[in-house]
């Protein structure tokens, strides 16, 4: 599949070993230490472009499309762990040492932050660094939404439903469907430009099926491996940084104590951008990531 239209200016774009035999597209810029960006919904790692600029002065900075999204590849699913975010942290794990990277560190958002979350748990000799943008893990977010709260997040539930029908009805109105989200969740509209909202919206629908096989990977399986962890007591044991929206009180839960229960050595930060921090302020995510791998 050939790359998107739209690339990170100075990054090199290849295709990369991930798991089982898949590939995945990245973008791979800049020297020294290396960070890794994983991108969210309904995004590609276009969304990385202002970051990883500011980040490629110092840092080999890889930006890959996940499994099923953008131009990498998207698998048909034959079992429930295609898409399984123990599947997908495989997926990084071995595109970097594809890369002669070991050891590096890992920042996801959305999607990408529950990647992310999951190479932690289960690669701690390999992720030195973690960055997490604007989620909870998987297993506490089902715990948290209920009522009429829960109505943000529709499209977990439809998503979560047996194949067929939420993939028809997405895709019959697929620029609707993903440009909501894209509408609602920004606080700058401007941070994202016509074009790149353009290139979001045409990767995204060449992908419903692969999306929706990953949402409906975290109402089932991933909440299966998060739940294991968290009877075994398990805990990321790497310098920990989660940047997430400032809802005070309408938040309705502690998000900071949700995450120090998973990571002991913390640092959360509110910031008052939207969900697509990463475009709407990158020198404030791009300092929190610098903060983070000077821990």
């Amino acid at each position: 599949m050939a790359f998107m239209t739209l690339t990170l200016p100075g990054f090199d774009h290849i295709r990369l070993p991930g798991a089982d035999g898949v590939e995945l597209a990245a973008a791979v810029g800049g020297s020294g230490s290396p960070v890794v960006l994983l991108h969210g919904f309904p995004q590609t790692h276009l969304m990385w472009r202002h970051v990883a600029e500011r980040l490629a002065d110092k840092h080999t900075v890889i930006c890959p499309d996940l499994r099923g999204y953008g131009a990498s590849d998207k698998p048909t699913v034959t079992d429930p762990d295609v898409y399984a975010k123990r599947t997908m942290a495989a997926d990084v794990v071995t595109l970097a040492a594809a890369l002669g990277h070991e050891r590096f560190a890992l920042v996801g958002h959305d999607r990408g932050a529950l990647v992310a979350f999951r190479a932690g748990l289960d690669h701690p000799e390999t992720i030195t660094h973690l960055g997490i943008l604007d989620i909870v893990p998987t297993l506490d977010m089902w715990n948290v939404l209920r009522g009429a709260s829960a109505a943000v997040g529709y499209h977990l539930f439809l998503m979560a439903q047996p194949p067929g029908l939420p993939e028809a009805m997405i895709a019959n109105s697929a620029d609707a469907f993903f440009g909501s989200f894209l509408d609602a969740w920004a606080n700058d509209p401007t941070a994202m430009p016509e074009d790149v909202r353009a290139e979001y919206l045409r990767a995204s629908a060449a992908a419903v099926t692969s999306i929706v096989a990953d949402y409906r990977a975290s109402a089932g399986i991933d909440v299966t491996h998060d739940q294991a962890d968290l009877d075994a007591g398990s805990q990321l044991a790497m310098p920990v940084t989660v940047v997430q929206q400032d809802w005070g009180a309408q938040l309705g839960y502690d998000a900071a104590a949700v995450w120090k229960a998973w990571a002991p050595d913390l640092d959360h930060r509110l910031t008052r951008a939207g969900h697509f921090m990463a475009e709407e302020a990158p020198d404030e995510i791009a300092e929190a990531i610098q903060d983070l791998l000077a821990r």
